[in-house]
């Protein structure tokens, strides 16, 4: 099985809270291409609505064995699931993939912000070109039900054994 690691730059906003309880946690805003040198939670811009961070660096690993999952999130609009711990005063990551059904896989847990983020050109391409090379297409069997045999239960008696008790 072939695999493949890219590895990428993850960009987190916070908004201000909407209450004096709630608190403050980062989102997945945007991926970057490539994971710059920039320290992880080094402030990128700041409003008074928004404070966004770069997260940190990610890897997204690519195997030959989801290929057909990757071909699907490629055909619509292509996607980066991201998923950060919440709180904290900077975010951290948890996981990257592009595959979409570890996304919603991710999703599912509660102690997880999962966000779909656009994915960047270049990682786009990576992954085109990691499904062309790679994919191999299975084709769908449906499998066929075997008839059920009425003396089967008859031949055991009610008890499992021969003749019963």
């Amino acid at each position: 099985m072939a695999r493949q690691t890219v590895r990428i730059g993850i960009v987190a906003t916070a908004r201000r809270p909407v209450s004096r309880w709630a608190t403050r946690s980062f989102a997945p805003s945007a991926v970057l291409d490539a994971a710059p040198e920039t320290p992880p939670g080094a402030v990128l811009a700041e409003t008074a609505e928004t404070t966004t961070v770069y997260a940190g660096p990610a890897e997204i690993l690519l195997h030959s064995g989801e290929t057909g999952h990757y071909r699907d999130n490629l055909s619509g609009r292509a996607s980066v699931w991201v998923a950060l711990k919440p709180g904290g005063a900077a975010p951290q990551i948890v996981a990257a993939t592009v595959n979409p059904h570890e996304g919603e896989a991710l999703a599912g847990d509660d102690g997880l912000l999962v966000e779909a983020v656009s994915m960047p050109p270049l990682l786009r391409q990576a992954v085109a070109a990691f499904f062309a090379a790679h994919h191999v297409e299975v084709a769908f069997e449906k499998r066929k039900r075997r008839r059920a045999d009425p003396e089967a239960l008859a031949r055991r008696g009610p008890h499992g054994g021969e003749g019963g008790r």
